[in-house]
């Protein structure tokens, strides 16, 4: 069965490459002006589909490419770290006494203290937006020869939905390929599981190759 998965993995892989190589440019969407695509994978062949991407970046990169890749998980942490100590002493302290009656109640409190530093306009969105602005102005003019990975997004579950992330960074990306990098278990043709943990998420309208 794994090596099924694998075998499965490492074709939608060959897939994304062979689109992004296209000989008119990149085709990962059928929509013009919407340059978002979506490789999903088991969350339990995360590592190996790190080596797999790392093969791919070197590929593209060996043909005059170039490759950003933006971990959502580091920049979750450096919000964290960005943080006064005191405000993170509270909510640890808050998440404690509530376990002790209710995880449950502990886990919802997690949940909307930590969806303040990733959903929204000013959440993750707003970093990712800035980091590919920046990685745009040092490669004008290459708009078919750049790519953006968005990768690690199971470090930031169960606090998070990729839906949300890919509607506040439309149209904001300088029209550059992205590729978000998702663990998760596909449950009909828009229809994505993060983790194969959370409820289906059929807000979905980039390409998604599996």
């Amino acid at each position: 069965m794994i090596g099924s998965l694998l075998d499965l993995q490492m074709s939608a892989v060959q897939a994304l490459r062979s689109d992004l190589l296209d000989e008119g440019g990149p085709k990962i969407s059928t929509m013009r002006n919407y340059r978002f695509a979506i490789l999903l994978y088991d969350p339990r062949e995360e590592f190996k589909l790190r080596a797999q991407i790392r093969v791919l970046t070197d590929d593209l990169k060996g043909q005059g490419w170039n490759v950003l890749a933006i971990s959502l998980q580091c920049l979750f942490l450096d919000r964290l770290k960005r943080e006064e100590p005191r405000v993170l002493e509270s909510i640890i302290r808050t998440e404690h006494r509530l376990y002790a009656k209710d995880p449950n109640r502990a886990l919802n409190h997690l949940k909307d203290k930590i969806a303040l530093y990733i959903e929204g306009a000013e959440g993750i969105a707003k970093d990712v937006i800035a980091l590919i602005d920046d990685f745009s102005d040092k490669h004008p003019g290459e708009t078919n020869r750049t790519l953006i990975f968005l990768g690690r997004a199971g470090g930031l579950y169960p606090f998070f939905r990729s839906s949300a992330l890919l509607k506040h960074i439309d149209g904001k990306t300088s029209n550059l390929p992205v590729v978000l990098l998702y663990p998760g278990e596909r449950r009909d043709l828009n229809a994505l599981s993060f983790m194969d943990e959370l409820p289906s998420d059929r807000d979905y309208r980039p390409r998604i190759y599996s």
